[in-house]
């Protein structure tokens, strides 16, 4: 069942690899039975990864994730994906996996590229807006900051009437500083490259103060910058983040059940350019 999802061979995505999972099992909390009371034993948490990343890959609903695949029932899964988005472990893996490819030399610190994508909320809930590119229809954005060669290094979730400018210096901060190699930390670009939506004067003089040379296009001036031979590699990643079905419309009325949904592909995308 299920294999029409994966080509014929192949491990299914939502499987954890050994490799993936000994950098996610000592970042979970640790939770202690009580033996006194009786009762249900808890599900092992690789299983419940499993199920939580059937459910990123796939988009299915909660209460249809399958039983006899053996990954717990969806209100489990949910409810160990809150669990651990609160404990913060879906920060600490991305955190980690960038670690590790700094310390490999992977990323590239020369230039970050920020960009946003807009997606349909059905629901609503918090961090929603009326869309201007969607007939005032409820939505959110993703925005998503990236180094040179595409790989994320913070994201965030607003509402879908939020301005892209707004979001440029929260990003820019959320870069947690990277170790992996001698000397200081990183967690500043030399420069920052964006489209017309983050054309502010403002906001160039604030990049100049962090230490980060602006190279935003300008309003009103003609296509042909230039700025389209680095910049598309953010556009890739939003592509690669909205590969996550669960990510292409966003379902979920709390906003840290998707912005934990979020986190983890980006962990996940974070872990596939290690291991390629």
């Amino acid at each position: 069942m299920w294999c029409g999802w994966v080509r014929k061979g192949e491990q299914p995505p939502w499987i954890v690899p050994d490799s993936l999972w000994e950098r996610i099992e000592p970042l979970l909390p640790k939770v202690e039975r009580r033996k006194r009371h009786a009762g249900r034993k808890r599900l092992d948490d690789r299983k419940v990864l499993c199920g939580i990343l059937f459910v990123l890959h796939t988009g299915i609903r909660w209460e249809f994730l399958p039983q006899e695949l053996g990954f717990g029932s969806g209100m489990t899964c949910w409810r160990r994906l809150a669990e651990w988005h609160a404990a913060g472990v879906w920060e600490r893996l991305h955190r980690l996996l960038l670690e590790e490819l700094h310390a490999a030399g992977q990323v590239d610190w020369s230039r970050a590229v920020i960009d946003s994508s807009h997606v349909r909320a059905l629901k609503g809930g918090p961090k929603t807006g009326s869309s201007p590119v969607d007939r005032g229809r409820p939505g959110s954005k993703h925005h998503i900051l990236t180094d040179g060669h595409g790989t994320p290094l913070a994201l965030t979730l607003t509402g879908g009437n939020r301005n892209d400018v707004t979001q440029l210096l929260p990003l820019l901060d959320k870069v947690p500083p990277i170790r992996g190699r001698v000397g200081r930390p990183r967690s500043r670009p030399k420069r920052l490259l964006a489209d017309r939506g983050y054309d502010h004067d403002k906001y160039r003089r604030l990049l100049w103060q962090r230490g980060v040379k602006p190279v935003i296009a300008r309003r009103g001036t003609g296509h042909g910058s230039g700025l389209g031979v680095h910049r598309y590699v953010v556009e890739r990643t939003i592509g690669l983040l909205h590969w996550f079905r669960r990510l292409r419309i966003r379902w979920e009325v709390r906003d840290d059940i998707h912005e934990a949904f979020m986190t983890l592909a980006a962990a996940i995308i974070c872990w596939r350019r290690l291991v390629r």
